[in-house]
């Protein structure tokens, strides 16, 4: 009689772990009615840059070997097909811009959509004509390169660095000289309100 009570205690045991087994399993997704988190990780896409605010897309920075000299051939070739990528992408900006403008000239009705149409032209050609101005700078940029001044302060005829270049590669001031001029300018701005 004892064997029976053993038999009974562990098959109660054992129908006690299996409840406790199916008590803790998760639930599926179709019971809870909750779709199920990816952990896969995707890439992080980055806003859109304008073209004015530089060609750096595609780039790798620039590691010099040890002991190149600083602008040399290897350099002035990272820096030209920077300045050359960077206006090949303006000029596309610029006939985007035309095309736009082309298409979406439409003569409204309501004098509000007329309006609206007109202060975003304007806001176009303003950036248009930034980006001209900036086009002049990146062709004294690749003068500067024929030249061999590139690289360098136009006031100080210090290395203006290659981090500097790279983050705007129609620098011509170096930071120190660049610091100055924009203290010069506060300073004058300041006493022209003064006066006012």
């Amino acid at each position: 009689m004892a064997k029976p009570a053993s038999s009974k205690k562990k098959a109660s045991s054992s129908t006690a772990t299996e409840r406790r087994d199916t008590t803790h399993e998760e639930p599926s997704s179709a019971e809870t009615n909750v779709t199920p988190v990816s952990t896969a990780t995707e890439p992080v896409k980055k806003p859109p840059t304008s073209a004015l605010f530089g060609p750096i897309r595609g780039f790798k920075p620039y590691e010099p070997k040890r002991g190149e000299p600083y602008m040399s051939e290897g350099q002035l070739e990272h820096f030209r097909n920077i300045l050359l990528a960077w206006k090949r992408e303006l000029m596309e900006e610029v006939d985007r811009t035309v095309l736009h403008m082309k298409d979406d000239a439409a003569n409204f009705p309501d004098p509000n959509d007329r309006a609206t149409q007109e202060s975003e032209f304007g806001l176009e050609l303003r950036t248009r004509d930034r980006e001209r101005k900036l086009l002049k700078k990146i062709d004294a940029a690749l003068q500067r390169i024929e030249d061999g001044t590139y690289g360098y302060c136009e006031e100080t005829g210090d290395e203006i660095g290659l981090r500097r270049l790279e983050a705007r590669p129609v620098a011509t001031l170096c930071v120190e000289a660049q610091e100055r001029r924009e203290l010069a300018e506060r300073q004058f701005r300041d006493r022209e309100d003064y006066y006012r």
